[in-house]
């Protein structure tokens, strides 16, 4: 009796664990969103809050509708797919909810891995799309051979909580779609045959955020990895291999990074806490300490190179290391169970469709394991390649898939929401826009400057010059020195600055301002209510000329920023009494030879 008892007390004790595991799981969207917001740039933070946001409504949706039942349906076609049901309408008093819930917090979590690596110049209603597809079709039926009774679970493969099914997916939709979309404007420079010579670096605004991400991500993959665990040793056992792998592979990280750029790189040692996390989820319940640490130091120098590949040798764009996190370490994680799979593990069950006994290499099981877990990385990398290109040509010919130029350089927060800001309120100046140069992705459009009218041009690039009175020995007397201030659009701002240098300016000082106003009919709204007036992105660019004509840079200015539309920006002119070079002493026209 004193058994029953007990046996019951656990069952309820773990299936509360479970949906507690569940929660948690649903909680790492919130580190998936800071993550990924911090290390992105300050004017993309509510388009990625909000794809963030939307993984989770739209996978809901859509796996109530068909993803539940290819899922955990009743196998069929071979365990090729569990067929879609409605129980969740039609026999609701007998549905599994707790399981339900579970799979779904999980399903979720492969979808908002694509977002990161697709951040800053994909169009919404595209991310949308695709997010939807994957929650719906891609992610349920190859979970379905694993964990739903399918081919691979019959195999003998095993993938405890998705380094494999989860992780690598997501990293191979993220890395299709990433090359596919292209790098983001400026992230690479080119020769005059074409050939990158550069690649440049985009730091994330807001590292603090990607941190807390970071530990809420590792928080909830006590929840990710513990939640299906039988027992408290197995659970006792998981939550030790989930700790020691990312913790090694962060100490691994600094390490390298330390040696191999002279000092510990802060965003790369981020990455290293989740290459190690996504390393450990498949092997969590049947390795030991020894390979728990391997495991987690090979994940920590290979998201390193993850990072250096995509970006020095496959050219991807990956904004947040998504491919090398989970890409690249949820194969490594997939292979490292047939390495180290050991019995010494609580609950060990490992076993062949003939039910002999599956070790890992290295603990006298031979290459079985191994070849096993092979197979079934390979088939799934085929089918989740193969759908998820079908899915964003579909996408890219229809909906397209990328964001304009102009769209991504003025940011996609304002572009796509209406949000000219993530931090109203705060002094947050995101500088790194300005520093870009136009590739192949670039079209923003020429101007019709010499086909526009004289009022046209006035009216759409005002020029407001300081009154002076030409006395001699006046403050006010014009000494030939001017101050041009430009007001514009981040987005012409590298044709300006070209057409200055070609000018002869070549010194210049430059501030990201917000522009306020508000234009009739074309208000943004925020909670429904429309604002009284936007605050606008722009830039100032001030310049100081003497031996150029003012004139010239007026008209040199207008031509480069003039568009035809309002808030093509405005030019305001002063007369500067006196110029002191500070390192020499120089004064007026021989303190400006060097930067005009």
């Amino acid at each position: 009796m004193s058994n029953e008892i007990m046996e019951y007390v656990q069952k309820e004790v773990y299936g509360v664990w479970f949906l507690i595991g569940a929660a948690l799981v649903f909680w790492m969207q919130a580190g998936f969103a800071m993550c990924e917001t911090g290390f992105s740039r300050a004017k993309n933070a509510g388009n990625i809050l909000m794809k963030n946001l939307m993984d989770f409504c739209i996978g809901t949706a859509v796996f109530i509708l068909i993803g539940f039942g290819l899922f955990l349906g009743e196998d069929a076609l071979g365990g090729f797919l569990g067929l879609p049901n409605l129980d969740i309408f039609t026999n609701y008093a007998a549905f599994d909810w707790s399981n339900f819930v579970f799979n779904l917090v999980f399903c979720a979590t492969t979808a908002t891995i694509v977002s990161g690596a697709m951040a800053e110049r994909t169009r919404f209603i595209s991310y949308c799309v695709y997010s939807a597809v994957i929650s719906a079709v891609i992610y349920p039926i190859e979970a379905h051979w694993t964990w739903g009774g399918g081919w691979l679970a019959q195999m003998g493969f095993h993938d405890f909580a998705g380094s494999n099914c989860i992780h690598m997916v997501g990293g191979i939709c993220a890395l299709i779609g990433a090359a596919m979309l292209g790098p983001r404007i400026g992230k690479y420079e080119k020769d005059e045959n074409g050939k990158i010579i550069k690649v440049n670096a985009f730091p994330g605004h807001n590292i603090p955020i990607a941190a807390l991400g970071v530990f809420i991500l590792w928080l909830g993959w006590y929840g990710f990895n513990g939640a299906a665990a039988t027992s408290l040793d197995q659970l006792g056992s998981i939550f030790v291999t989930t700790t020691i792998a990312p913790a090694i592979a962060t100490v691994v990280c600094m390490i390298f990074t330390w040696i191999k750029f002279g000092k510990p790189d802060v965003s790369m040692c981020l990455n290293a806490s989740l290459a190690g996390l996504v390393a450990i989820t498949a092997p969590c319940d049947v390795v030991d300490v020894y390979g728990a640490i391997i495991v987690g130091g090979i994940a920590g120098l290979l998201v390193v190179f993850g990072v250096w590949f995509f970006d020095n040798v496959a050219r991807v764009d990956d904004p947040v290391g998504a491919c090398a996190v989970h890409l690249i370490n949820g194969i490594w994680g997939t292979l490292a169970v047939g390495l180290f799979a050991t019995d010494t593990t609580p609950t060990y069950s490992l076993a062949a469709s003939d039910g002999s006994k599956l070790l890992g290499l290295f603990y006298g099981g031979g290459f079985k394991l191994l070849g096993i877990q092979f197979v079934g990385m390979l088939a799934t990398i085929a089918w989740t390649a193969v759908t998820i290109w079908i899915t964003f040509s579909i996408i890219k010919k229809t909906l397209g898939l990328r964001a304009s130029a102009e769209e991504e350089i003025e940011g996609l927060d304002i572009t796509e929401h209406g949000l000219p800001s993530a931090y109203s309120g705060f002094a947050i100046q995101d500088m790194t826009g300005t520093v870009m140069d136009v590739n192949e992705n670039t079209n923003l459009g020429e101007s019709s400057y010499d086909n526009a009218s004289e009022a046209q041009k006035n009216a759409s690039v005002k020029v407001i010059r300081e009154v002076t009175i030409p006395a001699e020995g006046s403050a006010f007397y014009d000494t030939g020195m001017h101050k041009v201030s430009i007001i514009a659009k981040l987005s012409r701002f590298d044709i300006l600055k070209k057409a200055l240098n070609e000018l002869g300016v070549t010194g210049m000082t430059v501030t990201q301002v917000m522009g306020c106003g508000i234009q009739k009919g074309a208000g943004e709204y925020y909670r429904g209510v429309e604002l009284d007036a936007t605050l606008l992105p722009k830039i100032k660019v001030e310049v100081i000329v003497s031996q150029i004509p003012v004139d010239s840079v007026i008209e040199a200015a207008k031509k480069a920023l003039y568009t035809g539309h309002i808030g093509d920006g405005k030019i305001f002119v002063y007369n500067v009494t006196r110029v002191v070079k500070i390192r020499t002493g120089e004064e007026n026209f021989a303190a400006l030879q060097d930067v005009e």
